[in-house]
């Protein structure tokens, strides 16, 4: 879970993001939140983040921000976070792809949907100005007749089938934005895919993957597509958003469009590891997750399940994402996963997790993954 608040914003002389008070952060110890509080750093802006106190805070190690202690589940901490603040971005979520037993479900829907509400309740109160929310593709609808058709930003979820519990609350995320901008509020929604790119602590589903795939663990997969972005596409959405978004508007931010198979491919390219050759078939593969998922959920919550249910619904649909809304209306100019590929490697080599002596060292320098590290062992932007 990504419970934290970190500051930052393109500085330009014209707007408040030229203020001397803090940007608070959200998420910062997550994918999207390490990234973009780097960005923030580099672009000369006034950090502050929300930690707990019982979570894993490593992206923040060494990083010149302002640190204070809470919990966004929690009105009157997240009041005392956000005072002083001059704007928001709100990266914190709980990310899931199972269905889970019924802690998992209140936990998804207490920090995503009740802890959205909190920092906009907190941000309207203390008059902390535009607040950026980090929205979800998965609660983007799509063509029913053919789900593979680009998706915008006009398009409504469809409540009707079987849905995850993040995809849900995800939506209701959104309800909770719009109701804040129709109390007055400056909110915008910055629609994220599914993230590849460094500074990947925790780390993600995928840089789990990408590290088990360079020890021979991944033998096999599941065809199936799904819209991806790079990390810096996303952090750059983020701030797009904040300078040029329009008031209750969501735009959704994509670098490109890759099945799973042509992931294995460039994770083969970047490591050198041979990508496995069997594919396993959708429905049998389905059938299966079904079983292991229920089994795990109730007797073993707390192991990270990869192929599961609703993972395999979504790449199924083998979706896509139509970005043109935030080309045109912010500039957008997304970048490819194949050097978030590379990036994503590099970081996690660094770090130590890619443990096979017969991958590859990466071709993508530390400088890359906007992980540059000083001399006393601190990390710089």
């Amino acid at each position: 879970m990504v419970n934290e608040l970190n500051q930052s914003v393109e500085p330009r002389g014209d707007t408040a993001e030229s203020s001397s008070a803090p940007i608070l952060v959200t998420g910062s110890s997550g994918h999207v939140g390490a990234n973009l509080v780097r960005r923030l750093i580099r672009d000369g802006v006034r950090v502050r983040v929300l930690l707990r106190r019982d979570f894993r805070n490593e992206a923040l190690e060494g990083l010149d921000v302002e640190r204070v202690y809470g919990d966004i589940r929690d009105l009157d901490s997240t009041r005392q976070a956000v005072a002083g603040c001059q704007t928001i971005y709100h990266c914190a979520a709980k990310i899931s792809t199972i269905d889970g037993n019924l802690v998992h479900k209140r936990e998804v829907f207490e920090c995503n949907v009740l802890g959205t509400r909190n920092v906009l309740q907190a941000a309207r109160e203390t008059d902390a100005g535009r607040v950026v929310v980090t929205g979800s593709f998965s609660a983007v609808g799509y063509d029913l007749d053919d789900p593979s058709a680009p998706s915008d930003e006009t398009m409504q979820f469809y409540p009707m089938e079987r849905t995850m519990p993040y995809e849900r609350s995800k939506v209701l995320v959104e309800h909770e934005c719009l109701k804040a901008v129709a109390l007055g509020q400056d909110v915008v929604i910055a629609t994220c895919c599914a993230v590849v790119g460094g500074a990947d602590y925790l780390p993600s589903r995928l840089g789990t993957t990408l590290c088990k795939y360079t020890s021979g663990k991944v033998r096999a997969y599941v065809d199936g597509g799904f819209a991806f972005v790079a990390a810096r596409d996303i952090v750059e959405g983020h701030v797009l958003c904040m300078r040029k978004g329009r008031t209750g508007h969501k735009y959704i931010f994509a670098s490109e469009y890759k099945t799973i198979s042509d992931i294995l491919d460039l994770y083969e390219e970047v490591s050198g590891i041979p990508r496995p050759r069997r594919r396993i078939p959708t429905p049998i593969m389905y059938v299966f997750s079904e079983v292991a998922s229920f089994y795990l959920s109730r007797f073993h919550p707390n192991f990270q399940q990869r192929f599961t249910p609703g993972a395999i619904r979504l790449l199924k649909k083998r979706r896509h994402a139509n970005i043109d809304k935030a080309k045109q209306e912010l500039g957008y100019q997304p970048t490819s996963i194949r050097d978030a590929v590379h990036e994503a490697y590099a970081f996690h080599h660094a770090r130590g997790s890619i443990t096979n002596p017969r991958a590859k060292l990466p071709v993508a320098s530390l400088e890359s993954t906007d992980e540059i590290r000083t001399k006393d062992g601190k990390q710089t932007p």
